[in-house]
């Protein structure tokens, strides 16, 4: 494993990083049940990225570089880690850029919304809020409430991993903040079938998903597109 942590980069796609770094489980049995109500035959556990050092860097530096390119990061006053995953790549975004880091809870620690936001934050302060994935943007929209009652102008959301399948722009519309991400279960799947690896079966599950993912979650006992749980 130590020899892994050594070795492991992004010298191919963020989807075989996230592969290689045995983020990504497939079932072809029964279907992951997410805390949104949307069933999934694929599950991606991000937090397994920061015991790689090589590879976290080399996902940070491409965040950054992603968002530079699309001229996001001249306005941003303050980077915001979202509990808990996203706090590590926050505070590593953070320190990259010279910014001051802010990390926001789920729920309230005391009382009143501001109490939801760690650190120095100030009215009108025009922030970056990051996370390790999104799905369903359930957990997105807490913080960017949160950050909203606090002061705070939520311009850009950035995660390492976007399911893409899910609504996720209704529920985030109140904000229009952009949604930046470096891979999603399209390239995952992509890296997947050119790996000896991973069984046919679920790469067939998972593209029947990705053809049509709210029929697929009804079919399979979750939430679908007309649903108001998100």
């Amino acid at each position: 494993m130590s020899q892994l942590r050594t070795q492991l980069d992004l010298s191919s796609s963020v989807g075989q990083a996230l592969l290689d770094a045995g983020c990504v489980t497939f079932r072809t049995d029964e279907p992951f049940r997410l805390p949104s109500g949307w069933a999934s035959p694929v599950y991606i556990d991000c937090r397994r990225l920061i015991s790689f050092p090589r590879l976290r860097r080399a996902l940070i530096q491409r965040g950054l570089a992603l968002l530079r390119d699309r001229n996001r990061l001249a306005a941003i006053d303050a980077v915001v880690g979202a509990e808990s995953s996203g706090i590590a790549f926050g505070a590593w975004m953070a320190e990259a850029l010279a910014l001051p880091l802010l990390y926001a809870r789920k729920e309230a620690k005391g009382l009143g919304p501001a109490s939801q936001i760690e650190g120095a934050i100030n009215t009108g302060d025009r922030v970056l809020l990051v996370d390790d994935m999104m799905a369903a943007a359930r957990s997105k929209r807490i913080f960017c409430e949160a950050l909203d009652a606090a002061g705070a102008v939520v311009t850009d959301i950035f995660v390492v991993f976007d399911y893409g399948t899910f609504p996720t722009e209704s529920v985030l519309a109140p904000w229009q903040a952009e949604v930046h991400a470096l891979a999603n279960w399209q390239d995952v799947l992509q890296a997947a079938r050119a790996s000896a690896g991973v069984d046919r079966r679920a790469l067939d599950e998972l593209q029947r998903f990705l053809a049509d993912p709210a029929r697929w979650s009804l079919d399979h006992g979750g939430i679908g597109a007309s649903e108001t749980q998100r």
